[in-house]
Formats: structure tokens, C-alpha cells, sequence
């Protein structure tokens, strides 16, 4: 299992994101509010957490992107000269 670990503040808005927008959408299906009350609150809450769902995204996919730079083993570096160049066959390749 991958494990992320996130900074309080990111933690916070990804959560806050989701929250809006189960909540825009309780009300829409909720009776509690009158109707024109209702799909008011209820369709900015999911505007904002629709919306809000892209920014989200992209701190998660760049905490991933951090934690699997982390994982690579202390001392190897990444050499941009390398990307794309073929390594000559090993013993077991040609299967």
C-alpha cells in the first residue's frame, strides 16, 4: 500500500473540498429548507466543490509525485542525460 503524507493545510482543503460538495448535494436531495432556499445553498455548495475538485486533484497527484521521489534508495540520482537511452541485454533478457 502507498502511503502520502500530506501538510495540514493541503490535508485541509482536500477534505474541505469534499465536504462542500457532499453537503451542496444532501441539501439538494434534503426537504429541510424551503425549495428556492434549498437548491440555492445546495447548487453553490456543489459549484464549489466541483470546482474546487481540480486544485485538489493536482496537490494530491503532487504529493504522490514527492513521496515516490522520496522512495528512491539514498545515493542514486536521476540523470537527465539517461531518459530514453537503451542498456545493452543482461543474462535473461531474451525471454
Amino acid at each position: 500500500m502507498k502511503q502520502l503524507i500530506l501538510d495540514p493545510p493541503t490535508l485541509g482543503f482536500v477534505v474541505g473540498t469534499r465536504v462542500a460538495l457532499a453537503v451542496g448535494v444532501g441539501l439538494l436531495l434534503a426537504d429541510r429548507l424551503s425549495d428556492n432556499r434549498r437548491r440555492t445553498i445546495g447548487a453553490a455548495l456543489v459549484g464549489i466543490g466541483a470546482v474546487t475538485t481540480i486544485p485538489a486533484a493536482m496537490s494530491l497527484a503532487r504529493g504522490f509525485r514527492r513521496a515516490r521521489r522520496r522512495s528512491m534508495a539514498p545515493g542514486l540520482d536521476r540523470d537527465e542525460r539517461l531518459i530514453g537511452a537503451e542498456r545493452f541485454p543482461r543474462k535473461g533478457d531474451d525471454h
